[in-house]
């Protein structure tokens, strides 16, 4: 019999006579079965990856224990993780809906109407510049044209724009926040 297999039976061993006692221990210590899986599957991930490493059989279960418990503290440092990023999440999510989002619908309609209305590279510049928040350097990057061509199309699609839209939209610069606000399928 080869080593590879001795190394093979050894783990395949272990495997059937700690899977179920690893689990209940993880079970008793996440909130969820899945996660208890989770935990058991790293843990021999990590015991298959460190088979030379693990003690003789009867001390293997301790071994085992420990590694688990390694696993477990990871996976709780991750969970407050997830929870701390659900959080602010939640909170840029209130913060944007505060604002009723059918409130420029009208505005939007009339801008998306104008921005149809210029030639593909205009409307190109003043989206990527307004809806990406892009410099003119980073736009005549995407559009393989000279920042000189990107500050003149802007400039001028903009002008353009504004008699297009008309001043039915408010004060000056409002064709601006409303292209700077995204509907969430733009977002995509």
């Amino acid at each position: 019999m080869s080593s590879g297999t001795e190394h093979e039976d050894r783990f395949r061993r272990i495997y059937a006579d700690n899977f179920e006692p690893l689990l209940a221990y993880a079970m008793r210590r996440v909130d969820q079965p899945e996660d208890a899986a989770d935990v058991v599957a790293e843990t021999f991930l990590v015991a298959w990856r460190r088979t030379r490493e693990m003690p003789p059989e009867p001390e293997v279960r301790l071994w085992l224990h420990g590694v688990a418990r390694r696993v477990l503290a990871n996976h709780h440092r991750g969970g407050a993780r997830r929870g701390r990023l659900g959080e602010r999440l939640k909170q840029r999510l209130r913060f944007a809906i505060a604002v009723d989002p059918g409130s420029d619908v009208p505005e939007r309609l009339t801008v998306r109407a104008a921005l149809a209305r210029l030639g593909e590279l205009d409307r190109d510049v003043l989206m990527l510049t307004f809806w990406e928040g892009l410099e003119p350097r980073e736009v005549a990057t995407v559009l393989r044209v000279s920042p000189a061509v990107v500050r003149t199309r802007l400039s001028r699609a903009r002008a353009r724009l504004r008699n297009l839209v008309g001043d039915d939209l408010g004060p000056s610069g409002h064709v601006l926040d409303v292209m700077a606000t995204r509907t969430p399928e733009e977002g995509r």
